[in-house]
């Protein structure tokens, strides 16, 4: 992943800046243009709003929820306190509590799904690799849905974007998923993981999804064998 390094401050900025990447809008209306989206999935579904830490809301993320519930889905947008309030160690925090806390509240359901784009999916997957025992609970997640995700954070330490968040090189490598691919892995179960990115998404960011992806099916690297062994899929 130390290519990044070998890039120019625009380079890496250019690569890092989901905003720039349209070619049929301009970059300010391409958050309102995200909102207006929707997705369907079924059962519990746990949506991370994207905004690389810092934009957006569980409320601007209300938009899916009405055709969702229709669908019969139960549908719960995750808040959590956006840079500079929140830095990356408490964010992350907020995300694994409230998923334990939803999971409790919806016992009764025989699983859950897992959704985020951009700084969401970052955090779907460190919920992925959660210690759950230190919650006292055993979720029972059977799929997620990362698109456009950010698996490394080490490069965002250079980039504008860590401005309000002030990530120190300790921080990336504590809150970045491709640290703990192993660890998930550990914990088992039968979740398919899919990895998405768009089609203009920046190089930097489909080589992210695509280690990740290559990382969470290497077979090799699983400390056991089992006929529930995690899935992934990369489109």
């Amino acid at each position: 992943m130390s290519h990044w390094k070998e890039m120019n401050k625009e380079e890496l900025e250019k690569q890092y800046s989901p905003s720039c990447w349209s070619h049929r809008m301009d970059k300010d209306a391409v958050v309102e243009a995200h909102i207006k989206e929707i997705a369907k999935a079924p059962a519990l579904l746990i949506y991370f709003h994207g905004g690389y830490w810092q934009l957006l809301s569980k409320d601007l993320s209300g938009f899916m929820v009405p055709p969702l519930v229709k669908a019969g889905a139960i549908v719960v947008a995750v808040e959590y306190s956006l840079a500079p309030k929140g830095n990356m160690d408490l964010i992350v925090s907020q995300v694994r509590h409230s998923v334990a806390f939803i999971v409790q509240q919806y016992s009764a359901l025989s699983g859950v799904y897992l959704c985020g784009h951009s700084a969401g999916a970052h955090l779907g997957a460190m919920v992925l690799c959660t210690d759950w025992a230190e919650f006292g609970i055993s979720p029972d997640i059977k799929g997620a849905l990362l698109v456009s995700g950010i698996y490394d954070l080490c490069p965002i330490v250079h980039t504008s974007a860590n401005d309000p968040l002030q990530m120190t090189e300790g921080d990336a490598l504590r809150n970045s998923p491709l640290q703990f691919v192993n660890t998930m892995k550990r914990q088992g179960g039968n979740c398919e993981i899919v990895v998405s990115v768009a089609q203009h998404d920046s190089d930097e960011f489909k080589k992210q999804s695509q280690e990740y992806y290559q990382d969470i099916n290497d077979e090799q690297s699983w400390p056991w064998r089992s006929n529930k062994l995690r899935r992934g899929r990369y489109c």
